[in-house]
Parts: structure tokens; C-alpha cells; sequence
């Protein structure tokens, strides 16, 4: 198997199985002398381990990283730095139905007949398990970045049919992480655990879409043609399991719009350059224009539901399959921080092409 690397010159290349001894990655391409905080770290992995509420998985990973290289008296190496997390709450004996099962919506059948074997047990390689490697990747991405002053936060905006319907703006980052479903509007937050909870109980599942704002972006980031600055993040995001679209700015809904009502107009204040609106969502041909770069990405329903479904075995049979294990009725609440890590590695990575790694070994 390939392709198990993302970056160019700030690159995480990530292995390990759900049920193996652990996960891990190298990131290779870190700038030098970068002060990192240990406990940010953790607390980035610790808003996507499983079993940390009601409305998640029941495994009860603490997702506690150790450092094995690249990293001296608290301060980044410049060479690659190697991590693992252990894995300590796996149960393979729930997964022993599925040895010889292809799991609906799943990818046991595709990675069957690719490779000619598989590991069952919760997904193996194709388990989101395998995205606690990026959050690592993407909280040291953040430190580095924070040297331009730039954030990346990102929130549960819908559940189902139930969605933010105030100025997506106005939200604190505490706010967010307050929210079980990370949803920061009080009133929205209630009425998605309450439908959570309840295809929970049938044994299904929900998907969602998890909105993302970077602020503060430098203007001139981003690589035309064929690596423009959205295409870019649109790759990211598709990465993450679960995923089934992505859009920017007003995305799909610009469709609607006239010209003259999508246009983004300049106006000069104060000897800069900014626009009265921000339709483009802050990138324009595939450049960042300076403004927030908004972003959504949707994530389907759970594939794993204790429900009922018509499948076929590994003989072409027609069978039926109740799913055991332990599963999340809807994933958006703990995909919002493998979305902003993917954020902050894409970010990082062209930041690196634009300014070169001088740039940040002088700021710091």
C-alpha cells in the first residue's frame, strides 16, 4: 500500500491499524527551533479520543502521544519527527462476524479485492482510528503557523436537518469545545444531542457538516494552476473517512446568485486592499485575497449501525448483518479537530512554498 503520506515540504506520513499494538507517524520538514507545547498537543487529540461523551463511541482510548524523535529540550530539531499512540481499549473478539462480512458503506470489499487480505478487526487500516496521526501532525502545524497570527477553528454547523442558523462569525473558539457536538449555538446544540441520542437508541446513525473559518491569512498564498490554494484544502478534507463533500465560501448556494450579487467589489481603506464581501470564502484564482477563508465539509452517516442490514460474505452469499462493536452514532463532533488539523497542515505546507523556512526560523 501507497500513498500513506500528505505535504510536500511539510509532510506527516502516518501507519498502523485499529486494533494493532499502535498508530504513529513521522512529520518530516518541520521547521527548526520551534518551541512546541506539549499539553496543546495533547489537548487537540484529547477533543477527537473516543469515549469522552455520550453521544461517541464507548472505547476509551487516552490517545496519550509519545515523542521519539526530532524534538531536544522542547524545541523542534528540523529533522523528522517521530510519534506513536498506543492503542489500549481494543475488543478484536467483537469483530469476528466481519471476518468473512463486507460491512455496508465500509471499505471491507474494496480492500479485499485490492490488496487480497484485510484486517477486520474495527477496519484495520481503513479505521478513522488512523486520524488521531494527523491531529498530532496538524497541532504542531498550528504552533508554527501561529508566528503570522493566523487561526483555524472549526465547528459542527449541521446535523442532519438541524443547523446553525445565526452569523457563523460570531463564535468563540471556548464556546465550541464547551459543546459536546461542538456546536457553539446553545439552542442548536440542544435539538442535535437530542437527535443523536434518539437514532442512537434505533441503532442508526447521522452525518453532518463540520464548517471551518482560517483568519488572518497573509494575501498570495496558494500555487495555480494545478495546485491552487482550495484544491489543495479540498484534498485534505476528502482524506478524512466519512467524507462526501467540501465547498468554500458560498460554494453550492452561489449557484442561486446573479453576477452582480455573487461578486466580491475592492474597496481601499487605509492604503489596504479588502473586499466588502466575502462570497470566495478568501481565496480567489486559487490564491488567498487576504479575507477568511470559510470552508465546509460533509461527513455521511456512521456505516456502522446496530440495525439490520442486507450484505454479502466473502463466498458471494447473500446474509444478513446486526453489527457489534462500538460505534459513533454521528462522527462530526469528533471530526472538527481532524478538520482543523488538516487545515493547519495544508496552510503550513504552502506557507513553506511562499516564504521558504527561513521565514519562520527567524521569528522564532
Amino acid at each position: 500500500m501507497s500513498s500513506n503520506s500528505f505535504g510536500k515540504l511539510f509532510k506527516l506520513t502516518s501507519f498502523g491499524e485499529s486494533h494493532g499494538l499502535a498508530i504513529g507517524g513521522i512529520i518530516d520538514g518541520c521547521p527548526a527551533n520551534i518551541e512546541l507545547n506539549f499539553n496543546k498537543i495533547q489537548e487537540e487529540l484529547n477533543n477527537r479520543r473516543p469515549g469522552q461523551s455520550k453521544i461517541t463511541t464507548s472505547r476509551n482510548e487516552a490517545d496519550k502521544v509519545e515523542f521519539l524523535s526530532g524534538i531536544f529540550e522542547g524545541k523542534t530539531l528540523g529533522t523528522p519527527i517521530g510519534f506513536i499512540i498506543k492503542n489500549k481499549d481494543q475488543k478484536s473478539k467483537d469483530y469476528g462476524n466481519l471476518k468473512e462480512v463486507y460491512r455496508p458503506s465500509h471499505a471491507d470489499y474494496t480492500y479485499q479485492h485490492k490488496y487480497g487480505i484485510r484486517d477486520f478487526r474495527g477496519g484495520g487500516r481503513q479505521s478513522a482510528r488512523e486520524t488521531a496521526c494527523r491531529v498530532v501532525a496538524g497541532a504542531i502545524a498550528k504552533q508554527v503557523i501561529s508566528s503570522f497570527n493566523i487561526t483555524i477553528n472549526a465547528f459542527t454547523s449541521q446535523i442532519g436537518n438541524i443547523k446553525i442558523q445565526s452569523n457563523l462569525n460570531e463564535y468563540d473558539r471556548k464556546d465550541i469545545y464547551k459543546s459536546i457536538v461542538r456546536c457553539p449555538d446553545n439552542t442548536t446544540e440542544t435539538k442535535m444531542i437530542e437527535a443523536i441520542e434518539m437514532v442512537k437508541q434505533k441503532g442508526d446513525s447521522l452525518g453532518g457538516i463540520v464548517s471551518c473559518q482560517i483568519k488572518n491569512m497573509p494575501v498570495g498564498i496558494g500555487e495555480p494552476v494545478f495546485e491552487k490554494l482550495q484544491a489543495q484544502l479540498a484534498q485534505a478534507m476528502l482524506t478524512i473517512n466519512a467524507v462526501k463533500g467540501f465547498d468554500y465560501g458560498l460554494g453550492f448556494e452561489g449557484v442561486s446568485k446573479k453576477g452582480s450579487e455573487y461578486n466580491d467589489e475592492f474597496k481601499a481603506i487605509d492604503d489596504e486592499i479588502i473586499t466588502t464581501t466575502n462570497n470566495s470564502g478568501g481565496i480567489q484564482g486559487g490564491i488567498s485575497n487576504g479575507s477568511t477563508i470559510n470552508l465546509r465539509v460533509l461527513f455521511k452517516p456512521t456505516s456502522t449501525i446496530s440495525k439490520q442490514q442486507e450484505t454479502v460474505n466473502s463466498k458471494g452469499e447473500n446474509v444478513l448483518l446486526k453489527a457489534a462493536g462500538r460505534h459513533d452514532p454521528c462522527v462530526v463532533p469528533r471530526a472538527v479537530p481532524i478538520v482543523e488539523a488538516m487545515a493547519a497542515m495544508v496552510i503550513l505546507d504552502y506557507l513553506l512554498i511562499r516564504f521558504g523556512y527561513a521565514k519562520f526560523q527567524q521569528a522564532n
